[in-house]
């Protein structure tokens, strides 16, 4: 698969709504569950069933849960390109527990709860900052 296929894929989700554990596009999606319909649409079946998580689950287990599926599914980046999965923390200290997608230089697609829907927005200094990882699908020919 090329970058740009995974770009257009997150474009598409752009306007979800945001729905916690969900992940249908223009039905209902959070973070995770926007990466995981982008998985679908250009790579195939899922490799792992999410369980089921609550909105504080990485402050409550304390363990990073996110980053160790992240390491097992995709492959790790050196930069961020288009279609580069983001990984955030939203502080430090804490687990990395936020996921966005890379549409373009300095932009991605995200969903999070503040927003109320699935959004592009600028990857600037403040993002950057919080990037616990970065990842590419596997696959990805360019």
């Amino acid at each position: 698969m090329r970058r740009g296929e995974i770009v257009v894929a997150a474009l598409g989700w752009v306007g979800t709504p945001y729905h916690h554990q969900a992940s249908r596009r223009q039905v209902g999606c959070d973070c995770l569950g926007l990466v995981r319909g982008v998985w679908r649409e250009v790579v195939g079946t899922e490799p792992e069933i999410a369980p089921a998580y609550s909105p504080d689950w990485a402050e409550a287990r304390g363990e990073e849960t996110l980053l160790a599926a992240a390491q097992r599914h995709f492959l790790a980046a050196d930069e961020v390109l288009p279609g580069t999965v983001l990984l955030f923390r939203w502080k430090r200290g804490v687990p990395a527990k936020h996921l966005g997608i890379a549409t373009g230089e300095g932009t991605f697609v995200h969903a999070y709860d503040a927003a109320g829907r699935a959004v592009e927005g600028v990857l600037g200094p403040v993002w950057r900052r919080r990037l616990a990882g970065m990842f590419d699908f596997p696959g990805v020919t360019d």
